[in-house]
């Protein structure tokens, strides 16, 4: 009979296969598709097929979450990572039956959340949403400097438009509304129009909003986020150059340091 640790190896070498991933990647490609066919006026005879594909496919989810637990080395860290903690959630959630119940809608949406576990699934959309989350510090003080530049300019257009038209220049508020719908090139000609037959040159007011927002701090933002992705790549092939245990280029440095200090006591 197979010990424990030959059947953990199986499972190791199971969750790591690539044909595996792309597999279990399919299965959530099917089940986004499974969960959007409920959206449609179907027959009985097919929902009720569409019904047990979807139990099909959480006892799949159920079945693939164990490999990933028993083929874990090391199984105290399993739920030190947050992907795992929220495909388990998921999974967990899938299984109890509340389909009849008053939690029916949210069993809906549970299902619902099961393709965002295309991110724990693939490495490249990972390294994206850790990017992005890691961003959003410096994102924050840019958002914050667009917020001013937002404000200043709802304070001005509120003050000199909303004769013109109440409805889109009312108050501060809704003049900041108005503002997203210029930054956005929804229609925003229209608006600028529309001020221009009183004010000629409110061109002017709507030109250099543009450019502060929609160029500038779009560019800002690109910027912050490519920064951070790079940053991200470098760390992760630092890691795998130490799994494979590859010279960095630290340890170089310290190669060098630890001759240069052989070299000074041998004098």
């Amino acid at each position: 009979m197979m010990n424990i640790t030959t059947i953990q190896s199986n499972f190791f070498k199971i969750r790591s296969n690539k044909a595996f991933e792309l597999f279990v990647v399919a299965v959530i490609l099917f089940s986004a598709l499974v969960i959007g066919a409920k959206t449609y006026d179907i027959p009985a005879h097919v929902l009720s097929i569409i019904v047990w594909l979807d139990r099909a496919i959480t006892a799949f989810f159920f079945i693939e979450l164990s490999i990933r637990f028993i083929g874990e080395p090391n199984k105290r860290t399993f739920f030190k990572n947050p992907w795992n903690v929220f495909d388990t959630l998921i999974v967990v959630v899938s299984v109890i039956p509340i389909q009849d119940s008053e939690m029916a809608l949210i069993g809906r949406l549970i299902r619902i959340f099961r393709v965002l576990r295309m991110v724990s699934i693939v490495p490249e959309l990972r390294l994206l949403l850790n990017s992005l989350i890691k961003a959003l510090p410096q994102l924050g003080y840019v958002i914050l400097l667009m917020f001013i530049i937002f404000y200043i300019y709802a304070a001005i257009g509120s003050s000199f438009f909303v004769e013109i038209n109440p409805v889109l220049w009312g108050d501060i508020s809704i003049a900041m509304l108005t503002l997203f719908r210029v930054m956005t090139f929804e229609d925003w000609t229209d608006v600028m129009y529309e001020t221009m037959e009183i004010y000629p040159f409110s061109w002017i007011f709507y030109l250099t909003f543009i450019f502060l927002t929609t160029f500038a701090f779009l560019n800002m933002v690109i910027g912050i986020v490519v920064n951070v992705m790079e940053n991200e790549h470098a760390e992760e092939a630092k890691e795998k150059a130490i799994a494979d245990g590859d010279i960095t280029i630290e340890d170089l440095s310290r190669q060098i340091a630890e001759l240069k200090q052989l070299i000074e006591q041998r004098k």
